[in-house]
């Protein structure tokens, strides 16, 4: 079951869309890849992926347009207003995607599993790692965790405030020791525009913070594209939703 919703976000200046894909079951939310849409997780057959724990109830998909993508590879705006984007859709997801999940699954404590490839890992684990009151696991999928030369300028604090492996090592106090109740899986292939030591310095921020995470390496035959990320996500959807 599909269903498509919209608002407008004071937080964005913009309307945002976001898809929902099941009915029942852990909530799972898939960013795209840089710039994407809502839909685009759709157009490249993650959601066929994932139609058996779609069909059993296990999971429920979410997608949301993303934003701060789009400024980045389109260069909108300043790089200040740039990073500021960055903080600002991650404030979005927290403050307006999750009640908006949470309502959807009619349970206001529900936590979520955050999702993504590519700058949609960026922005999976960095949830996770900000919110851990509203995100249990973080599948981060090819990830590049600093985004700085995507700016194309200078970065700024809100950059920072975006960034994981830069504000998880400044982190303290509760949110921190909830962050290490979490589990983020960090999966990379070493093939063709893959960088593996993009997941090994995610895991050594994390590890060195005692925040529980796993760094699966694929191997040289998987790249960096939507073939890698298919066999990736069922796989570890099915292991943390068993």
């Amino acid at each position: 079951m599909k269903l498509t919703t919209r608002w407008h976000s004071d937080r964005l200046g913009q309307e945002v869309q976001v898809v929902r894909w099941g009915t029942f079951g852990k909530p799972v939310l898939l960013f795209p890849t840089a710039g994407g849409d809502a839909e685009e997780v759709e157009r490249f057959h993650m959601l066929d992926a994932v139609a058996p724990l779609l069909a059993a109830g296990r999971v429920k998909v979410y997608s949301c347009d993303s934003v701060a993508g789009q400024w980045l590879i389109e260069g909108r705006g300043s790089p200040q207003q740039r990073c500021l984007v960055q903080n600002r859709f991650q404030e979005f997801v927290y403050h307006e995607l999750v009640p908006a999940i949470r309502t959807d699954c009619k349970d206001p404590a529900i936590e979520v599993i955050a999702s993504g490839a590519s700058i949609g890992a960026f922005h999976a684990l960095a949830v996770l790692c900000r919110f851990p009151d509203a995100f249990s696991h973080a599948v981060a999928m090819s990830g590049t965790y600093d985004i700085a030369r995507f700016v194309k300028g200078p970065t700024t604090a809100d950059l920072d405030a975006a960034t994981a492996v830069r504000f998880v090592q400044h982190m303290n106090g509760e949110t921190l020791e909830r962050l290490r109740t979490r589990l983020a899986i960090i999966a990379s292939g070493a093939g063709r525009a893959e960088d593996m030591g993009e997941s090994w310095h995610a895991a050594h921020v994390l590890g060195s913070r005692g925040v529980p995470n796993r760094v699966d390496p694929w191997g040289e035959e998987w790249h960096h594209d939507w073939v890698t990320w298919r066999h990736m996500l069922p796989k570890y959807l099915d292991e943390l939703t068993r």
